[in-house]
This record gives C-alpha cells, sequence and structure tokens, in this order.
C-alpha cells in the first residue's frame, strides 16, 4: 500500500501531510517530533485513538479514506466507487484495524516500519562478514567453499575407516596439555622438593649448635623455616597431583589408562591398515590445502556459515555491483561502509513488500538512519533512496540541514516529495 495523505487533529487545529509516491523527505524534525510522528502514520493503520485520518492506495489500486472523527463513527470510504466500505475493514469489535488485517499488531508494525540509525548499526555489524565475503569474485569462492566441504566430508570418511575421527585431534590436544602440564608440575615439585629437603635438613642440623650456644630461643626461627619448606613442598605436590587428575581424566574421556597406553593404541589403529593410513595421509593433505585455499580468500570465516548464507552472500555481491556508481574516493572503508549500509536498507525494505501472512506491503519509515554515516556516504545513501523508492515508498524524517539541502533540490525533478514545518498544510476544519 501507500499513503497519499495524512491528517492530524489536535483539539482545534489540524496538519496535513500530502506524501509523494515514492519518497517524501519530511524535514526539520527534533528526535522527539519524529517519535510522535512515527506513531501516528502506525496509528494511522491501527486502532489507537481517534483524530487520525489516512487516505492511502491499496495494492490493488484502489484508493481509501479512512476517516476517524472524536465525536463520530469511524469510516472507510472507497473513494473511486464512492462507497462507505467500513464493514470490510472492521474487526470482530467493530474497530477499523488495517494492521490485525494483515496479521500484525501496533508493536510489531511499529518496529518493522520504522528503521533508524541504531537499526542500520545492528544490521550493518552482521554484515560485516556479508559484504567480506561479497568482495570476493563469487565464482572463485563458492568453488573454494565447495572443495573444502568435499575436503572435510573425504577426511571423515576416511577417519572412520581407520577406525579414527576428526574429532580425535580436538582428544589428542587436549591429552597432550594436560600431559605437558602434568610433567612441567613433576619437575616444578621435584625440583622444590630437593630444595626444601636441604633447607629443612640444614634447618634441622643447624638448630643443635645454635641451641648450644646461643640458647633454646635459636631453635624457633631455624624450626620455622624447616616447617615453611615442608610447607611449599606439600604445595607442589599437590599441584602435581590436581595435573595428574586432568591427564587421567583426559585419558579416561579417550578410552585409554596410561598416556603411554593411548598413543600405542592410536599407532596400532594406524599401523592395522597401511593403505587406509595412506589415504587418510592424502586426505589430510588435501583438507589441509582447500582449508589454505578458503582461508587465503575468506579469512577466518566459517565455511558452513557462509553456505548457510550464500544467497545474502550472492545479493550483496550484486547489490555492490548496483551500488558501485554511488561510491567515491572518500568512503573511508574503500566502499565496504556504503555496500554495507546499502544492504541493510534494502534489506529492510524487502522486508516491507511482504508482511505479515497474507504478504501486504507497507511504506518503510525512515528516522534518520545516516545520521552515524560518514558525511562522504551520504549523497551515496541518498541516491539509493531515491532509485529504491521505484518500488517501494519511503518517508524519511530527518533534522539534518544537507538531507533538507539535497531534498529541495531533487523535488525540482519530481522524483520525490519534501515537506518542511512551514510547508505543512493546516486545514481550517476537521477532515
Amino acid at each position: 500500500m501507500q499513503f497519499e495523505r495524512l491528517v492530524i487533529e489536535n483539539g482545534a487545529n489540524s496538519v496535513s501531510f500530502d506524501l509523494h509516491p515514492r519518497l517524501t523527505v519530511i524535514a526539520g524534525l527534533s528526535q522527539m517530533e519524529r517519535d510522535g510522528l512515527v506513531n501516528e502514520f502506525v496509528g494511522a493503520l491501527g486502532n489507537s485513538r481517534s483524530g487520525i485520518h489516512l487516505e492511502l492506495v491499496a495494492g490493488n489500486g484502489n484508493r481509501f479514506a479512512v476517516f476517524r472523527p472524536n465525536a463520530a463513527p469511524h469510516r472507510v470510504i472507497d473513494v473511486d466507487n464512492r462507497l462507505d466500505v467500513t464493514q470490510q475493514f472492521s474487526d470482530a469489535t467493530g474497530s477499523i484495524d488495517l494492521l490485525s488485517r494483515a496479521g500484525l499488531d501496533a508493536r510489531t508494525a511499529r518496529r518493522v516500519m520504522r528503521f533508524g540509525a541504531q537499526d542500520l548499526a545492528e544490521t550493518t555489524e552482521r554484515g560485516a562478514y556479508i559484504q567480506q565475503l561479497a568482495r570476493i569474485e563469487q565464482n572463485e569462492l563458492w568453488s573454494a567453499a565447495e572443495a573444502l566441504v568435499i575436503a572435510d566430508r573425504r577426511l571423515e570418511e576416511e577417519a572412520d575407516a581407520v577406525g579414527s575421527s576428526v574429532e580425535d585431534a580436538e582428544v589428542i590436544e587436549r591429552i597432550e596439555h594436560h600431559h605437558e602440564q602434568f610433567e612441567r608440575s613433576q619437575a616444578d615439585s621435584e625440583k622444590v622438593r630437593r630444595l626444601t629437603f636441604l633447607a629443612a635438613g640444614f634447618a634441622a642440623l643447624l638448630a643443635v649448635p645454635a641451641a648450644a650456644l646461643i640458647g633454646t630461643a635459636a631453635v624457633i626461627p631455624l624450626g620455622l623455616v624447616a616447617l615453611a619448606a615442608v610447607g611449599v613442598s606439600i604445595v607442589y605436590w599437590q599441584r602435581m597431583e590436581r595435573a595428574r587428575a586432568a591427564e587421567e581424566a583426559a585419558l579416561a574421556d579417550a578410552g585409554a589408562q596410561s598416556y603411554l597406553g593411548f598413543h600405542l593404541q592410536r599407532v596400532n589403529s594406524l599401523l592395522s591398515s597401511d593403505l587406509g593410513r595412506q589415504r587418510l595421509i592424502r586426505a589430510a593433505e588435501e583438507h589441509r590445502q582447500a582449508a589454505q585455499r578458503w582461508h587465503a580468500l575468506a579469512g577466518e570465516v566459517d565455511v558452513n556459515w557462509a553456505i548457510a548464507n550464500r544467497a545474502e552472500i550472492t545479493s550483496a555481491a550484486r547489490l555492490r555491483a548496483d551500488v558501485q556508481p554511488f561510491l567515491t574516493p572518500e568512503d573511508p572503508a574503500g566502499g565496504d561502509q556504503t555496500a554495507a549500509a546499502a544492504h541493510a536498507v534494502l534489506g529492510r525494505l524487502e522486508q516491507l513488500r511482504s508482511l505479515g501472512p497474507g504478504w501486504e506491503s507497507f511504506p518503510a519509515l525512515l528516522d534518520e538512519p545516516f545520521q552515524q554515516l560518514d558525511k562522504s556516504i551520504l549523497p551515496a545513501m541518498l541516491e539509493l533512496l531515491v532509485r529504491s523508492s521505484e518500488h517501494q515508498q519511503i518517508i524519511l524524517l530527518s533534522e539534518s540541514a544537507a538531507v533538507a539541502e539535497w531534498a529541495r533540490v531533487e523535488a525540482m525533478t519530481g522524483a520525490i516529495g519534501v515537506i518542511e514545518p512551514s510547508s505543512i498544510v493546516r486545514p481550517t476544519s476537521a477532515v
């Protein structure tokens, strides 16, 4: 659907917004005013309150006027045929609610129809990976992804054939880690044990002559030294025992009784089939090469995530080609920020073309979405909105002087409409 006109009554006063069928820029609005106007647009489709009147064009081209007077029944008029069709648009309670007809409530509609700077930031954060892969030549990217998936599958098959598995690498790594910690703590414990034994021994030997020459008071510091040495030795022994227990737990998870027995099991398993071992080695090498090729192209992006999002990545790659004419050398990210922002905006516009179980189309309410972007990107994004409005009605709410200046010039071509506070129509009587 498309909005043609919105009239808001406020006591004896009312304001009217005549909207362009493609793109309307409503400029000079503060954040509070934008919040209020978004609520009025969405409220005009629901049954929130009286005093909001809306003229719209349905998807089939029919024109309707929704009148919600304060002191009279609400009505829907088929403008072209001059018929009262209120009954067709009323819910079970008799209220006129265009949102419920589309399977939406006011909160969901407000969340989806409104698109602001925070929405853009959240969408483009995920889109960073999408744009990273969209920059790559797509045939090469998906060829590398397919090769890695095939190599993964073959490595798993060959590992299973020799009684192993790809996950064994994680088990081995965990066992080796705990064994290394145990050996280190064992060496530390042995070193400390020798030192503390010597310290305690010397303290004991010195205690007898010290008591004879100085007195029994001299024995106390030496006794404390001996006790401290014993305490340190016990601490390091306990640390070694904890490391031993961690290693034994890791070995138990792998079904082995000892570290030596674990490696003997692995060697016997591999040597039981020399042909299988050779095939496993070849599969591992092919997997390594495929993984290197993928990482050289896609970096740390997981191949399975990329495949799951292939349609979106491919779409973003096509979009980059469409956006390319708008990119400027001043783009701080070499076009990535523009492409990511464009992808986010177009994704929301596409979502608004098929809302609810009835796949209803709704106008987009863009609430100053570009205020956090680099200023050099703004012209490209505004031009993208003009192009996108050929398929989707867009209402851009903005406080930006740059946006207002651009809109005044663009409105001269007739491609968009611009509404500023001084141009808002204030009817003398209610609709």
